[in-house]
């Protein structure tokens, strides 16, 4: 990716000529070469299918998606949050994707080079605008994707290449983007087309339709006798090993586990900036404030104080500010504020006002680059082709003479306004763009040439603001943070057990927390993140029971970080042995248990009053349909089997046989049951709506899939 780096480098201007939008996509074929894996074992990132994929691979393939995001973003520092979920995208992308294309080869589903092709013709189909959203290849007349572009953009590129040296890499590098996109339409469609098959499968009729609109619209209005388990104390109910075992047997699906996990008990210590370090800052700032208030070029100020808000210097709507200055610099005059707290991100704030104009978000235009083998002849040039077009000569045909289309693109602010750097060329083509008369011509000197500009449309007018930032994290000094870590290399020395660690916890002021069921894919212990983590995760899965780490420092190196790893959960069924499993099971056991007493209590029990004598509280609950679980109010619970009980009984009939709640036991008598008021049967709107509830099942049958996959993920080991 020499080539994305060479043209970052450059700054924006690069990005508004390549005149390429945001968009994400997933390009499988670099995942082809996985079938051979090279190396060790230890190079494999993960499995699918039997599949092996090593971390070349991966990495190559993460490598060129996220350069891709940086260029088209126009931002070169993703954080490590937004890398993971890069990752993370990419991972579950492939492995989706292997899964569906594994399964529609089965039943011989494929997408044909000629599906692909009229689609493009067509450039109707949605997934155009998703997958392929490079204004370069839009109609700017029908603002549809347009086929025939791109056809002509590939028929010229050796010569394109060739007679424009200047531009190779940038040619190339559309080029390779409208590769990536074509193959994201393959992968969308061999998808879609799976998706339809399976939805195929799934019908709905008429009796179901009517037995659906009734389930939803039928409502009753009941007296209801409430029996809770809570009234009941746990003391009073014998629970024997035998009854936990049987209930563990029948609730054992629910206990499967489909991969490892982990149990971790941990102190994580957030160091913080002293009263010292603050007073420093300050007096820092109200520096930087009188500086910043006076300075001929804001650049130098902002640039000096290592803001954490760049110094564009070209108008950007506020949205483009962190959410702070935007709420300040929306209704504060030109000018320069005194230095503020923003306790949100923990920051003390200047801001420099220096214009709000009304601009165009959106400029149509067109250019012509001149070069030359010196500034001084591109010059030349660029006059002679000025004075050419001021005597009527047709931009296109100029163009065309130095080798370029001179085609008009749309350029947006999305295109610069979330640059971190901004060069003085790039300062120029903005203005110029933004202030530009419609169908004027602008010579426009840069460093290496010049560029003639034509803005041929202006739209989506809004106000911007031109602005210098700084902002500066309220962050701890040296000392402090050499006094924090000593006191917490202290600590974590003198704990090597649990009862250590808890120990010694509460005599140092720190705080024991737990995490259960940590993944390989896991990010993050706790809320703690940053590089400083990897080393982390990587210790807790090579470690064993009842081991305790060494000190880490992570998140933003501002944490400092202790482990103890206290339950290993394999794959597989958890056991009734596990805490958690023990506890769900008991509490079933509970209900059981106290279900049956209140049961045996209610024996010959016939009408409401009957029932309240018993002890039970009554309450009328009104609107229960069989579609939506009753709330009963008395228990403060949803009970979808008391609903299920109403569905089937009669109105003006008291039910005997009591219902068997999730919060207690329920007798009750249908008071009334009708229809919902202004209920209308549409027999093709509700087979519709069965098809739709229906296709859940779609969901639950990618999960089988992926269960059947083995899904092997070992990329903590390496990221």
């Amino acid at each position: 990716m020499a080539a994305l780096g060479k043209i970052r480098s450059r700054g924006v201007t690069l990005i508004i000529i390549i005149g390429l939008g945001l968009f994400a996509f997933i390009a499988e074929e670099a995942f082809r070469s996985c079938n051979g894996i090279k190396g060790e074992a230890n190079q494999q990132i993960g499995e699918v299918l039997g599949k092996k994929i090593s971390v070349q691979d991966y990495q190559k393939l993460v490598d060129d998606v996220t350069n891709a995001q940086k260029m088209l973003a126009g931002n070169d520092n993703l954080t490590e949050d937004q890398l993971n979920q890069l990752r993370d995208g990419v991972w579950q992308q492939y492995v989706q994707y292997a899964i569906i294309e594994n399964d529609a080869k089965k039943v011989g589903l494929t997408v044909t080079d000629d599906e692909v092709n009229n689609i493009l013709k067509d450039g109707s189909n949605p997934l155009l605008q998703r997958d392929i959203p490079i204004p370069q290849f839009y109609n700017q007349q029908t603002g549809r994707f347009d086929y025939s572009i791109v056809q002509q953009f590939l028929a010229d590129y050796d010569k394109a290449i060739n007679s424009n040296p200047q531009m190779a890499d940038q040619i190339k590098q559309s080029r390779d983007l409208w590769l990536y996109c074509e193959n994201q339409l393959r992968h969308d469609l061999l998808q879609q087309k799976y998706s339809m098959l399976v939805q195929a499968s799934v019908l709905s009729n008429k009796a179901e339709a009517k037995l659906a609109f009734k389930d939803e619209n039928e409502e009753a209005t009941i007296q209801c006798a409430s029996f809770a388990y809570s009234d009941i104390k746990d003391s009073q109910v014998k629970i024997s090993d035998d009854d936990l075992k049987a209930k563990y047997d029948e609730l054992k699906p629910a206990f499967k586990q489909l991969f490892e996990t982990r149990d971790l008990k941990y102190v994580a210590y957030q160091i913080k900036a002293s009263a010292a370090d603050r007073n420093a800052l300050v007096k820092e700032m109200n520096g930087y404030q009188k500086q910043l208030a006076t300075a001929a070029d804001p650049a130098q100020v902002v640039g000096k104080s290592n803001s954490q808000v760049p110094y564009l210097g070209v108008p950007v709507s506020k949205d483009a500010y962190p959410q702070d200055i935007a709420a300040k610099i929306d209704s504060m005059a030109v000018g320069t504020t005194g230095v503020f707290e923003s306790k949100a991100d923990n920051t003390l704030n200047i801001i420099r006002l220096i214009s709000k104009q009304e601009l165009p978000d959106s400029v149509q235009y067109r250019q012509i680059q001149v070069t030359a083998n010196t500034p001084d002849e591109a010059r030349t040039k660029a006059d002679s082709i000025t004075k050419a077009l001021a005597g009527g000569a047709k931009f296109e045909d100029v163009a065309k003479r130095y080798g370029q289309q001179g085609q008009q693109t749309w350029f947006t602010g999305k295109m610069y306004e979330g640059a971190t750097t901004m060069n003085d060329d790039s300062r120029k083509l903005i203005n110029a763009l933004l202030t530009g008369e419609v169908n004027k011509v602008q010579n426009i000197a840069f460093d290496e040439g010049n560029v003639i500009v034509e803005v041929t449309d202006r739209k989506a007018m809004k106000e911007k603001f031109t602005a210098g930032v700084i902002k500066k994290i309220i962050d701890f000094s040296k000392d402090t943070r050499t006094e924090a870590y000593n006191k917490f290399s202290e600590f974590v020395t003198k704990s090597t057990t649990l009862d250590q660690l808890q120990k010694n916890a509460r005599k140092y002021g720190y705080t024991v927390q737990d995490q259960n069921d940590i993944a390989t894919s896991a990010h993050k212990i706790g809320q703690v993140g940053g590089s400083g983590i990897k080393d982390a995760l990587k210790w807790v899965w090579k470690a064993k029971e009842g081991e305790v780490s060494p000190l880490y420092e992570a998140g933003d190196n501002d944490y400092l970080l202790v482990v103890y790893l206290n339950k290993i959960h394999p794959q597989g069924y958890r056991g009734l042995d596990d805490p958690q499993v023990k506890e769900i099971v008991k509490r079933e056991v509970l209900k059981d248990k106290k279900a049956e007493m209140i049961m045996a209590k209610l024996k010959g029990v016939n009408s409401i009053q009957a029932a309240a004598a018993k002890g039970g509280k009554v309450s009328t609950v009104d609107k229960v349909t069989f579609a939506s679980p009753a709330f009963v109010q008395t228990t403060g619970s949803v009970e979808p089997a008391l609903s299920g009980a109403v569905a089937r009984t009669a109105q003006g009939k008291f039910v005997s046989a009591p219902v068997k709640g999730n919060a207690g036991v329920y007798v009750f008598q249908v008071v009334r049951k009708a229809m919902r008021a202004g209920a209308k049967y549409n027999e093709q709107q509700e087979m519709q709506n069965c098809a739709m509830q229906s296709m859940q099942v779609m969901q639950g049958f990618m999960n089988d899939l992926q269960q059947q996959a083995g899904i092997v993920d070992n990329r903590y080991l390496f990221f």
